[in-house]
């Protein structure tokens, strides 16, 4: 097939040949996902080798029946694009930058000008949530939730007053957030009953919604699967359209997948999926609360690398985790070949280690977990929750080989770093 075809083109050969399909039987699931009737096989077949080839851009009716035949959802196949340039945005949408707004907020000015602008700024701190350093994230975001909160303590109009609610509901989960990345359990756990607490006050069910994702995220890392589905269902309850719902079937769909119920995890990707694909294209892709639609791969590839456990290295589950987890990286890394999502091609590093060792290499498992444990800017338990998983297959097939081991021995200074 021709050098240069579109990624899109190259996704959905990948796809394809990761199920272990012809193109016949590609063109029989498209019709089993078909709402109407589809064109006969000869000529179904010339679009799906057309499509393949990168010669013919799908229809736009076709490209959701491809997403939904293949699990995913249409934009992680075509994705948009959209990022907010934070400084340059602020002045432009207020005529303030960040000094003036500090300077009005300590004078206690809550006007609309002054809350365009922490929308603004509260905007650019979730979408430095990938990439900037922890510690400096955590500075800047527990600066800016005590400017905001100060403002709470004044007389404000009743709309004013749950704007500014909402504003502190977000940065507080954003901080929790953070802080659990670094490890700092019991912070994050009062943070996030903070962004609880401001979400109720404000009603502002997305933050109530994202404070209960954070609960099912940190149940993930311990261990306690069913607490994750108890934390999933509440959150699903409370804002069952949003985006942290999307995330949260994702959370159920991962615990399921760690207690081996294969038709649980089909159901909760599939609701959430579906999900993903009614809401419109996220304005800012970078925003860590927006659930940009290729995140979906990354849940998928969770998924598909626990079911695939106990199976053959070139079993279909594999191969989708090992598809998605490339996916992952291409996606998270600029043209420079700088990161831009560092913490999930981390992720998708440990899932590539772990198809390698499965597949009795040794090398290449041991090479791909270490660089998954190189990067900076990391969520610590869950790192440490996916190298076990690396972690216990090397120990289990070659504990004794020097190159283990010394893998091994860095995966137990992780854990005495997390605690």
């Amino acid at each position: 097939m021709a050098e240069g075809r579109p990624e899109w083109a190259k996704r959905i050969t990948a796809e394809r040949e990761a199920r272990g399909w012809d193109r016949s039987r590609f063109v029989e699931a498209l019709r089993a996902h078909a709402d109407g009737r589809l064109p006969g096989a000869a000529l179904m077949l010339r679009r799906v080798r057309a499509w393949e080839s990168g010669e013919a851009l799908p229809e736009d009716g076709h490209r959701p029946l491809i997403a939904e035949t293949f699990g995913t959802v249409t934009a992680a196949i075509w994705p948009g694009a959209g990022r907010r340039d934070g400084p340059a945005e602020l002045v432009a949408a207020t005529g303030m930058d960040e000094m003036e707004i500090i300077t009005r907020l300590r004078a206690s000015s809550a006007d609309p000008d002054v809350l365009e602008g922490l929308r603004v700024t509260v905007d650019r701190l979730c979408s430095e949530y990938a990439h900037l350093p922890a510690d400096q994230l955590l500075t800047e975001g527990r600066a800016w939730l005590r400017r905001v909160t100060t403002l709470l303590d004044g007389p404000l109009p009743p709309a004013r007053r749950r704007e500014v609610l909402s504003l502190a509901g977000w940065l507080a989960a954003l901080v929790g957030c953070v802080e659990y990345d670094t490890a700092d359990r019991q912070s994050a756990e009062a943070t996030r009953r903070a962004a609880l607490s401001l979400g109720e006050e404000a009603g502002d069910t997305e933050v109530l919604a994202w404070a209960y994702e954070m609960r099912a995220w940190f149940a993930l890392t311990r261990g306690d699967f069913r607490g994750v589905i108890a934390a999933a269902d509440a959150g699903c309850a409370v804002a069952p359209e949003s985006r942290a719902a999307v995330q949260l079937h994702a959370q159920k769909a991962k615990a399921w997948a760690r207690m081996g119920d294969r038709r649980q995890v089909e159901l909760a990707l599939g609701r959430g999926r579906g999900l993903l694909e009614r809401m419109p294209y996220p304005d800012n892709l970078h925003n860590h609360f927006a659930v940009d639609p290729s995140k979906w791969d990354f849940y998928s590839m969770d998924c598909y690398r626990w079911l695939g456990d106990g199976r053959p290295s070139n079993a279909p589950e594999n191969r989708l985790a090992a598809m998605y987890a490339r996916d992952v990286i291409r996606l998270g890394t600029d043209a420079g070949g700088a990161e831009r999502s560092p913490m999930r091609n981390a992720e998708a590093r440990l899932t590539l280690g772990l198809i390698a060792a499965r597949d009795g290499d040794l090398s290449r498992a041991v090479h791909f977990g270490e660089r998954a444990l190189q990067g900076e800017r990391r969520s610590l338990p869950s790192l440490l929750m996916v190298s076990r998983e690396l972690g216990a297959a090397v120990q289990g097939q070659y504990g004794t080989e020097p190159g283990a081991a010394e893998y091994l021995d860095r995966l137990r200074q992780l854990r005495e770093a997390v605690g």
